[in-house]
């Protein structure tokens, strides 16, 4: 089994390094790195490319999140293999080895292991972060909400109702603050008030409908 879970961990990295943003990019003829914030998740696509665009980069970098914890749930219920699983998948975003290891933040692949993980913490994360989002118009604003809320929800879930697990929200902990860190030169910005606001850039040619 050791081999097993080694394997599905390694496997785990390689799907969450499929950088889907750059992919979709390039099927529009641009470097999604080169253009907006640089960044390869939805955000950047939505911005550069469109909203249809960055629906399917979100949905891409979602599942490659939710499904191998799902496979790793089905595979060892009982042991820590989900958690292991699922930080893979995040690295691998993050931390690509199809780019050089420049990837993007990991929040739509932290959703989709979230929602593998603890559904109702996820979807108290997902309220904040459209909270936040719908107020200030900020991307990165709403998802340091979203990473602090996800935590301090599944603390009070597990003291209300006894789930999820104390190893699931160490792990929500640890992937709060490794998006916080991802977030740093945002926290710069946000602090110094020039952190822009989520605008669409124009495309060059026809506009999409």
């Amino acid at each position: 089994m050791t081999i097993q879970f080694f394997a599905m961990i390694l496997l785990a990295y390689l799907i969450g390094a499929i950088p889907f943003g750059f992919l979709i990019g390039k099927y529009h003829g641009r470097d999604i790195r080169r253009e907006g914030s640089g960044n390869i998740g939805s955000t950047n696509v939505t911005r550069v490319i469109g909203k249809r665009a960055g629906q399917l980069c979100f949905v891409c970098d979602f599942v490659k999140g939710l499904l191998p914890v799902l496979a790793a749930w089905q595979l060892a219920p009982e042991s820590e293999l989900p958690l292991a699983v699922g930080a893979a998948a995040i690295v691998g975003h993050m931390y690509p080895l199809y780019l050089g290891f420049k990837g993007g933040k990991g929040v739509a692949t932290a959703a989709g292991v979230g929602v593998a993980l603890a559904p109702w913490a996820l979807l108290t994360a997902l309220a904040g972060w459209l909270i936040a989002f719908f107020a200030t118009r900020i991307v990165s604003l709403a998802s340091i909400v979203a990473a602090v809320m996800m935590p301090l929800t599944a603390t009070v879930l597990y003291f209300s109702c006894g789930e999820p697990s104390v190893p699931i929200q160490l792990f929500f902990y640890a992937v709060g603050a490794v998006a916080i860190l991802k977030h740093r030169s945002n926290i710069q910005r946000l602090l110094a008030g020039t952190e822009q606001k989520f605008v669409r850039s124009p495309r060059p040619g026809k506009e999409e409908k």
